[in-house]
């Protein structure tokens, strides 16, 4: 491996998941189109996610990166899903020497792969500036915080970040006894081991918090390494033949007319709540698309790859007589649709979301206004900061993943982002930052900055590596 190639090799990781996946892609390929690197991209598999799936084989058929599979790993625990002997094989077959490796958040403990290679090493955090804040000054609340976090009276202090309440921390710390609260302190120990921290985000979007993080008096420990707000990056827009029928269906409906209803590839609800929800689309007469998959086996909402139980028609899990009725204003989709195609067609007005960054940040980048339903994993942090920092969204009083939320309560939350003043403020406020978005993208836009920064380091580590080698 001691060739170098003509020009630098990226080696980047992801784990499973499309929260994890996308991102990553999206990078990888920014990385090739801007700077003409080679990129090899380790996917980690779940072998659980057809949607995972579909976009993995999208992006194999693109050929701007090499992606080579990883052997799949049990997700159950969210934490520590990289196998790091595999993942090291595989870095040790490739017949170029890597100039720069990339790792998402799972794969902190990789990075010492990197250092033993002699070259830079980056985390990429595809979520946002509180979430990182927050895994930064872990191991300082390990300490300072007595007892279980959700136990605690007051809103949690996070430097940076608006006042937490316990019950909207992330899923790793609702049990200190638990094995992924320790891996997740490990992770908040092992983020400033990296040569920079890269972030989906945007300077003037969470530009507070990211000052905090580069601040060390804030921080309460010196943090070293720069931190690169470089989003927002979201999956690309289909090709035309890839839209579905109902894509003709959208044509036909008034601008900023329906709620787009989905949550994401891992959410899933009881029949319960499903049916709550259905009676909520009904009782609103607003418009909707809803991406529809069974519903889980129990009384409380799914949470990460839960696939459900329940009939194969959809007819065996919604009310009795709903597609009938709601035929003329709605569309009802078995398991997945394409995303991004939808909230960026001028129809779409509102989105339903389980929250996760990903589908946030479409939202955002597309000017589309939320309805916020965090499930699991860190969603609860993203929905505060979307409806009370950023202002983009509204939520229900109670949280979807604690309690059934009743049909009078989604018909009042649907109603309010479409129609209400309130919504309409709201509309004026996430078309702002879609603006805000496109300028930090654009070629002197902060995040194209930032990346640059990324890019030098590459091709300064690529032009060390090539004196070193021996020449043939």
């Amino acid at each position: 491996m001691e060739n170098t190639g003509s020009k630098p090799q990226l080696v980047m990781l992801a784990c499973p998941g499309l929260g994890h996946l996308i991102p990553v892609l999206e990078l990888g390929k920014r990385l090739v189109t801007l700077y003409n690197f080679d990129v090899t991209i380790f996917v980690v598999t779940s072998q659980s996610s057809q949607a995972e799936t579909q976009v993995l084989r999208s992006a194999m058929n693109t050929k701007l990166v090499e992606i080579i599979e990883l052997p799949a790993v049990d997700i159950s625990g969210l934490i520590d899903l990289v196998q790091l002997p595999a993942f090291k094989s595989a870095i040790s077959s490739l017949e170029l020497r890597p100039s720069a490796m990339i790792v998402d958040l799972f794969g902190s403990e990789s990075l010492v792969m990197a250092k033993e290679l002699g070259i830079p090493k980056f985390l990429y955090i595809p979520s946002n500036a509180w979430f990182v804040a927050l895994s930064i000054y872990m191991p300082t609340l390990d300490k300072l915080v007595k007892g279980e976090y959700v136990d605690q009276m007051e809103p949690l202090e996070i430097p940076g970040c608006r006042p937490i309440r316990p019950i909207d921390l992330i899923d790793p710390m609702l049990d200190r006894t638990d094995q992924q609260y320790l891996e997740y302190v490990r992770m908040g120990e092992e983020f400033p081991t990296s040569d920079g921290i890269l972030v989906n985000t945007w300077e003037d979007l969470q530009s507070a918090t990211l000052g905090s993080l580069r601040d060390s008096k804030l921080l309460g420990q010196k943090l070293k390494i720069p931190v690169l707000a470089i989003g927002p990056l979201t999956r690309a827009v289909g090709q035309p033949s890839t839209r579905l029928e109902f894509c003709h269906w959208l044509e036909k409906q008034p601008k900023e007319s329906v709620v787009y209803v989905s949550f994401g590839s891992g959410g899933t609800l009881s029949l319960e709540q499903m049916t709550e929800i259905a009676w909520g689309l009904e009782r609103s007469q607003q418009r909707f698309i809803w991406v529809v998959r069974p519903p889980t086996a129990t009384a409380r909402d799914g949470s990460f790859f839960n696939t459900g139980n329940g009939g194969d028609e959809m007819l065996d899990y919604l009310p009795e007589g709903f597609l009938t009725r709601t035929k003329e204003v709605g569309v009802v989709i078995p398991q997945w649709s394409p995303q991004t195609d939808i909230l960026r067609h001028p129809s779409v007005g509102g989105f339903l979301s389980h929250c996760g960054w990903n589908s946030a940040l479409e939202s955002i980048s597309n000017g589309v206004p939320m309805i916020v339903w965090p499930l699991y994993a860190e969603q609860r942090l993203n929905a505060t900061l979307l409806a009370e920092e950023l202002g983009v969204a509204v939520r229900s009083k109670a949280l979807p993943s604690m309690e059934v939320i009743r049909r009078e309560e989604i018909e009042k939350l649907l109603r309010t982002i479409m129609v209400d003043e309130a919504g309409i403020k709201i509309r004026d406020r996430v078309k702002q930052l879609k603006f805000s978005a496109e300028k930090a993208l654009s070629q002197d836009g902060s995040s194209q900055v930032a990346l640059s920064q990324v890019a030098e380091q590459c091709q300064a580590s690529w032009e060390r590596l090539k004196a070193k080698a021996p020449s043939s």
